[in-house]
């Protein structure tokens, strides 16, 4: 039973699923108006988890025959025979969906459903179907799904969307590919063996380093735009310091670029994303 709760918890990506829903979360406490009541609220937040939650088995379902050829995911349910790709599996992943949207729209309103339909749409057809085998600006355009869960969870609380909220949804969307290309750094040979164009295959990890470097410096300076427009002390406090250790590790990248510092880097991006998204609520009950 432990074995199979593991395995649906890695077909749904949930560990992504948790982060996508925390945007949702900071979105819909950094947005100015009248509070949503915690039962909505929650509903909306479950909702744009189960929409990642179907997004990312689709994922896992589409690209079963990219994993069989990388190390990092060649034991996936789907690649492994554990779980059956088949009618049953889409009938499920398409369902989950249906009813996240249909839960978003019935605990806020049709906008809020909206961008948490665009969101999975975005990385399970978009990114996943369209872009991920064609070019490398697929993770660029995918960067968008981040930024859909933050817009569903302000227009949760204001349809017309505040400056607060489209500020994260941009630092989320900036943040998604200097994040992804460092993991495509560090496991260059896997992504380079399934013949995925991501940025360090296509242009080298010096170059690529270097676009990181330059993407992440403004990233990092955008992330300063929602105290501009509202957020307090809190906020600034938590997006300088991981800005700050996100810029350290990226430079550190362009020094020696290779799969170790490309780990550092990724985690470092990790870290600045749970802070800026910890501050942004933080500030909703901590106003200084």
């Amino acid at each position: 039973m432990v074995a199979v709760v593991r395995e649906l918890y890695g077909v749904f990506k949930l560990r992504i699923g948790f982060a996508i829903a925390l945007s949702a979360a900071a979105g819909l406490a950094a947005t100015p108006g009248p509070s949503l009541p915690f039962w909505n609220a929650t509903a909306l937040v479950l909702a744009v988890l189960l929409a990642a939650a179907s997004a990312g088995a689709f994922n896992q379902f589409a690209e079963r025959d990219l994993d069989a050829r990388m190390v990092r995911t060649r034991e996936r349910p789907f690649v492994s025979g554990r779980f059956t790709a088949g009618p049953f599996w889409l009938a499920i992943i398409g369902g989950l969906l249906v009813f996240s949207v249909m839960l978003a729209a019935w605990a806020t309103n049709v906008v809020a459903a909206t961008h948490v339909f665009l969101g999975a749409f975005v990385y399970g057809v978009v990114y996943t179907v369209w872009l991920k085998r064609r070019t490398w600006l697929n993770i660029v355009v995918g960067g968008l799904s981040g930024s859909f869960a933050v817009l569903a969870g302000a227009a949760a609380v204001d349809a017309s969307l505040s400056a607060v909220p489209v500020c994260l949804a941009i630092v989320l969307f900036l943040w998604t590919p200097p994040h992804f290309w460092s993991l495509a750094m560090a496991l260059r040979e896997d992504y380079a063996r399934a013949e995925v164009p991501m940025l360090p295959i296509v242009v080298g990890d010096v170059r690529a380093a270097k676009v990181i470097l330059a993407h992440t410096v403004v990233l990092v300076a955008l992330s300063l735009m929602p105290f501009i427009y509202g957020l307090g002390l809190v906020y600034l406090a938590l997006a300088v310091i991981g800005g700050w250790v996100f810029v350290e590790k990226s430079i550190a990248l362009v020094r020696t670029p290779g799969p170790a510092a490309a780990r550092a880097n990724f985690k470092a991006s990790l870290l600045q994303l749970s802070l800026i998204l910890v501050g942004a609520m933080a500030d909703a009950w901590l106003p200084l």
